[in-house]
């Protein structure tokens, strides 16, 4: 996983609720599928920002998988503002798929 992040510890129950939210088309977690790039605590705002992308730009289930990132995000620390910001550069690629990924695609 190449996510980077302003706080390891913190991000590690974000990165939990994280595995729960599933590409319906592809049928894995945002996490495995590299889809989550920077998690960003403003711990003076009280913000986490997740920056993340889409399989395509054009992806039909896009505003369901960044709003249920928002949702998993916001069940793992509720008493944060939550931003969720969707870039497309870099674009994703199958590379950025983990190993855990790749097995349960049986690549």
């Amino acid at each position: 996983m190449n996510l980077k992040t302003n706080n390891e510890e913190k991000s590690k129950l974000a990165i939990e609720g994280l595995y729960n939210v599933i590409d319906p088309e592809i049928g894995l977690n945002v996490v495995d599928l590299g889809l989550i790039y920077e998690l960003h605590f403003d711990e003076e705002e009280n913000r986490l920002t997740c920056t993340m992308t889409l399989t395509t730009e054009f992806c039909p289930m896009g505003e369901s998988i960044t709003d249920n990132a928002r949702h998993a995000l916001q069940q793992a620390y509720g008493d944060y503002g939550i931003d969720i910001n969707l870039i497309f550069d870099p674009p994703w690629n199958m590379e950025m798929i983990s190993d855990e990924g790749r097995a349960f695609l049986g690549r």
